[in-house]
């Protein structure tokens, strides 16, 4: 297995980097380019592996997929216009990727079948599967007895007629299920309406409707509607024909948190995605006490996008409690927010985050073990963790088992820029999954790391 080794921080970090295209976006720009009647030029798009499981499975539903210098040039179907795939479609670690996949296949009429890794073939499943069965949607799993959860892998159609257009009412709010629900919606006879009960991402939301697609958004309420498409179609269309995928926030947060860690001269994370259902980290640090700039506000592809730009020494941070909305907007953070809590005064508290018991690790349970290997004072709840901040002397230097979870390596690594010695960070290969160029951009800003 290949570890990180990291180095105490030495000198406050420096530089300007690109953080890769956000995932979230990429998943949504490469199945919807699928859809499409035209050629699709996706700009940005970054290179992780989960990324890459979505291009190679819309090829295998008959699209194209060419890469253009930095560019992906998508030659799609149209809705009506899949092909059965020939082989199993293998979704790796991504649970995005499965996720949505299910709702895109559930309304077709072939069968399909998908599957992934260890990690993935353990994530619950009959979130999505429930209400997209309540369509009419044939979909069969692993285990799936009377106390038990739905698992990888999945067997899709075919079905004999349309789905049913239905009305969800959420239990959790997930920009995934959502996602699966709207896609599946779009192939269903009648409206589709789904409310949720918090805020979720709604990169689907604005991105279908800038390619032309049924949809409409009202707060935590969408509804797709079908019949008042094109019958001749079934098919988006995007007006220029290009898709811009802006920076990673997810990516970013580790950076930001280096930078306030070890402190800054100036660290800017250029051209970050400030969907404000994606900035639940930056609204947590700015709680903590720390000051992060938000400079150059635009667009890109429909998304606000900014510099998000750390100057300065490590600052005196404070615990505050993370509950509520902003648990949603931060659960892929949590783990290197419960980080630098480890370097902020007080006793921060997590709640309301069942949600990261079903990652790519028991995150609830890997973040308190990363914590305690750097001598962290932390302690796992059932909806969550407590951290017990200690800014006032070097942590020990850590060994960390990362569980093949990406997110709690890089989470362990920023953390090891704290301790008194160099800190190995195992089992770290599915770094690759979002953030394949994570160790050459930190070395950029001067940390110390290495892979072994």
């Amino acid at each position: 297995m290949k570890s990180f080794v990291v180095e105490p921080a030495t000198r406050p970090l420096s530089g300007q980097i690109d953080v890769p295209g956000d995932k979230s976006l990429g998943h949504r720009a490469l199945l919807f380019s699928l859809l499409a009647k035209q050629s699709i030029r996706i700009r940005g798009l970054g290179g992780g592996a989960d990324n890459g499981r979505t291009a190679r499975a819309i090829t295998q539903l008959g699209a194209t997929v060419e890469r253009d210098g930095d560019a992906v040039v998508v030659h799609g179907t149209g809705l009506r216009g899949m092909s059965a795939p020939a082989a199993a479609i293998d979704c790796g670690n991504s649970g995005t990727t499965i996720r949505m996949l299910c709702g895109l296949l559930a309304g077709q009429p072939f069968k399909s079948e998908l599957f992934g890794d260890e990690s993935l073939s353990k994530r619950p499943m009959r979130r999505v599967i429930d209400p997209l069965r309540a369509m009419g949607a044939v979909i069969t799993g692993a285990g799936g007895g009377a106390s038990a959860d739905v698992v990888p892998p999945l067997t899709i159609g075919p079905i004999a007629e349309r789905l049913r257009g239905t009305t969800h009412q959420l239990a959790i709010a997930s920009a995934q299920v959502k996602t699966a629900l709207v896609l599946a919606g779009l192939q269903a006879e009648g409206p589709t309406h789904i409310t949720e009960p918090g805020p979720s991402r709604d990169h689907t939301e604005r991105l279908l409707a800038a390619m032309g697609a049924p949809i409409t958004a009202s707060g935590r309420e969408v509804t797709v509607d079908p019949d008042a498409w094109s019958a001749a179609g079934a098919a988006l269309e995007l007006p220029g024909g290009t898709i811009d995928v802006p920076g990673d926030p997810s990516s970013s947060a580790f950076l930001v948190a280096a930078a306030l860690v070890a402190g800054a001269e100036t660290v800017v994370c250029r051209g970050v995605c400030v969907n404000p259902t994606r900035t639940g980290f930056l609204d947590v640090l700015e709680r903590m006490g720390a000051t992060i700039a938000i400079e150059h506000q635009r667009a890109v592809g429909g998304e606000p996008v900014a510099d998000l730009v750390i100057r300065g020494a490590a600052p005196s941070l404070r615990a505050v409690e993370i509950e509520g909305d902003v648990v949603v907007r931060a659960i892929d953070e949590v783990p290197i927010l419960a980080a630098v809590a480890a370097r902020a005064k007080g006793v921060t508290i997590v709640r309301d985050a069942e949600e990261l018991r079903v990652k790519e690790s028991d995150r609830i349970a890997t973040t308190v073990a990363m914590l305690r290997a750097f001598g962290v004072e932390a302690e796992a709840r059932p909806d969550g963790l407590v951290v017990a901040g200690a800014p006032d002397r070097p942590l020990t230097p850590g060994r960390v088992d990362s569980a093949s979870d990406h997110r709690i390596a890089m989470a362990g690594s920023v953390l090891a820029l704290a301790a008194s010695g160099p800190s190995r960070i195992e089992d770290v290969g599915n770094v690759a999954t979002s953030f394949p160029s994570f160790v050459s951009v930190l070395s950029s800003l001067g940390v110390t790391l290495r892979e072994e």
